[in-house]
């Protein structure tokens, strides 16, 4: 989905907030363009100018630029880096603060999945959101923190969940090594721009893209994990970890079907392996009471 129409958004329940304004992005773009160009399936040339360049690349396996400077919620000058190599993995989202529409909805969706994680921001891992409108400061970025501090309801994760602004030169150099992709627009007085959250490790490494507006628990609590190397959630959790691959086409995790051979391969063995330990100790102890029971009539 791409913001690329200028319409404000009321602050209803989140669930019916992402249907309204989802029902007002396709009205919008529907009446914004001819009824012949929807028939064939496509855009209008001016839809298309505005959405081309606008996107978000798979960059997994690169590096976030460590040396990249932004302002954070207090005025502070900081490095991304000072959110890695603390053990735990990172999330960074991109939006901008002003967003008529789309970033709304992204952070909506994103308070949404942390209510429902038992993964705290600044304990289990940390979240940066940068904005990408330069001309944005931190005042914008300290009030807009405070809103979705308070929306999530977990004071403590105020140490934890990060809202930055930065110049320009730094804005394209962490969004271009992210493969995240936006553009102004002056027809619309906006930014085109998609919504995404990036897992990365604790060194800063991408490890999942999850696209969207709105993001699945499980799938998130399980890029966490993985991005960690194990370090964070349960036993079990690790063990679906390696059973289970994140598949980019339906941005869900899903069977991997050669690890579960593996694994199934693995527990073959050892059940085999337990199954002729026990025969042989079962032989040995039919062999000692034999013995035992030839023994006796002798001694007598």
């Amino acid at each position: 989905m791409f913001c690329a129409h200028r319409t404000s958004c009321c602050h209803v329940s989140p669930a019916r907030l992402r249907a309204l304004c989802a029902g007002i992005v396709i009205a919008l773009a529907m009446a914004g363009a001819p009824r012949s160009a929807w028939a064939q399936g496509g855009l209008d040339a001016q839809r298309q100018a505005e959405l081309e360049g606008v996107g978000i690349e798979e960059h997994l396996g690169k590096t976030i630029p460590m040396d990249a400077t932004f302002t954070d919620s207090t005025g502070k000058t900081v490095r991304l880096g000072d959110y890695f190599n603390q053990g735990k993995p990172v999330i960074v989202n991109f939006v901008y603060y002003e967003c008529p529409m789309l970033c709304t909805l992204s952070l909506n969706g994103t308070s949404d999945v942390l209510k429902q994680l038992e993964f705290t921001p600044g304990d289990q891992f940390n979240l940066v959101t940068i904005s990408f409108n330069h001309k944005e400061d931190a005042e914008l970025a300290a009030g807009k923190k405070a809103s979705y501090i308070k929306e999530l309801g977990k004071p403590e994760a105020a140490d934890g969940w990060h809202f930055l602004v930065g110049d320009e030169q730094n804005i394209r150099k962490a969004t271009e090594a992210t493969g995240f992709m936006f553009k102004w627009v002056p027809e619309q007085e906006q930014y085109a721009h998609g919504a995404a959250l990036f897992v990365m490790t604790p060194d800063g490494r991408f490890s999942q893209t999850l696209k969207g507006i709105a993001y699945d628990a499980k799938t998130l609590r399980l890029a966490l994990v993985e991005a960690s190397g194990g370090k964070i959630g349960s036993v079990s959790e690790q063990l679906l970890m390696y059973c289970f691959s994140y598949d980019p086409d339906t941005g869900r995790y899903g069977p991997a079907a050669i690890k579960i051979m593996r694994l199934g391969g693995a527990m073959t063995v050892v059940v085999l392996a337990l199954t002729i330990l026990a025969y042989r100790l079962n032989e040995k102890r039919r062999l000692r009471k034999s013995n035992r029971n030839h023994a006796q009539p002798d001694a007598a």
